[in-house]
């Protein structure tokens, strides 16, 4: 198998969770810095347009959206497992709610009471005004909540949290960390980044002693590895991941199709359908400098529409 390669950069919730879900299975992995904001040409080489952070490289096949990125690294390395068998599906539906509802509470909060303005001291006006427009061109239509309800909001989720944890189990399902974990520690990972939130946590000590055991997985071994490198990899693979076309999932092998976020960052993403199961689409595109690409998504939080012919 090819080696791994997560796209991503430091401050990026996600990133954290992929790089925390790395270091709990022990891996080794190779580190490609991306820009914060647009243009990301060598991004837009292998993925085609999805322009969210991170995604997995294995070749010439790019993983996109984190819960399939973890999948895709569970299946790689299936011990210790991210979907603890006693957890069921538990664990994933939880996972979901902190991917979406707990993310999008605590990184405005952050934002707006955290004061993690603070950490771009030193960066020029123009630069903070393409950050804040590139943020808004990603979240276009997302209702904006105010600093006083998602205190309240972020305040009752901590809460539920802290209550879960109240009879001294180490995660969030048990004895054994799970996908929940990760996705959950990306947010609180993001909140304890903030200079002005130093005290948030002082009503939630099982919630951070939690935090302290997830944390220590660390992130694993990594080597830095250039874009060029990355798309030189990817140019060179000589295959792909195996991938099948469902029957009655509504599209048929070769078809030329769109696929897109439903939430944010909803960029489309054209290219051949040549895999579709109920847990991931695949398309095929060609690009000068990376190849012929397979990028994968997930099916919950994506769309696909075929082109006409």
């Amino acid at each position: 198998m090819s080696e791994l390669i997560l796209h991503h950069y430091e401050g990026s919730p996600f990133s954290e969770k992929v790089r925390l879900v790395l270091g709990f299975k022990g891996l080794s992995w190779r580190s490609v810095t991306v820009p914060v904001i647009m243009p990301k040409p060598d991004v837009i080489a292998l993925t085609g347009g999805y322009r969210r952070t991170p995604f997995l490289q294995i070749g010439a096949d790019v993983y996109c959206d984190s819960l399939l990125m973890c999948q895709v690294i569970d299946q790689i390395k299936p011990a210790p497992s991210l979907f603890p068998q006693a957890a069921g599906g538990l664990a994933q539906m939880l996972s979901q709610w902190a991917d979406t509802t707990l993310f999008w509470t605590a990184i405005p909060y952050a934002l707006q009471v955290g004061g993690l303005v603070k950490l771009l001291v030193g960066q020029t006006p123009e630069t903070l005004k393409a950050f804040g427009a590139d943020r808004a061109a990603m979240t276009v239509g997302r209702p904006r909540v105010g600093p006083v309800d998602s205190g309240v909001h972020l305040h009752q989720y901590l809460g539920w949290l802290e209550s879960e944890l109240a009879d001294g189990r180490e995660f969030i399902m048990g004895g054994a960390a799970s996908m929940a974990d990760f996705s959950i520690a990306q947010s609180i990972w993001h909140l304890r980044r903030a200079p002005d939130l130093t005290t948030l946590f002082n009503p939630y000590p099982k919630l951070l002693a939690w935090y302290g055991r997830v944390s220590a997985f660390g992130h694993g071994s990594s080597v830095d590895l250039s874009s060029q490198e990355a798309l030189n990899i990817s140019a060179a693979a000589s295959s792909h991941a195996p991938t099948t076309v469902e029957a009655d999932l509504g599209f048929a092998a070769g078809t030329r199709v769109t696929v897109a976020a439903s939430d944010y960052g909803t960029d489309p993403n054209e290219g051949l359908l040549v895999g579709l199961t109920r847990s991931e689409v695949v398309i095929e595109r060609t690009d000068e400098r990376a190849g012929r690409v397979h990028v994968h998504f997930p099916r919950i939080g994506y769309q696909i529409r075929a082109l006409a012919s």
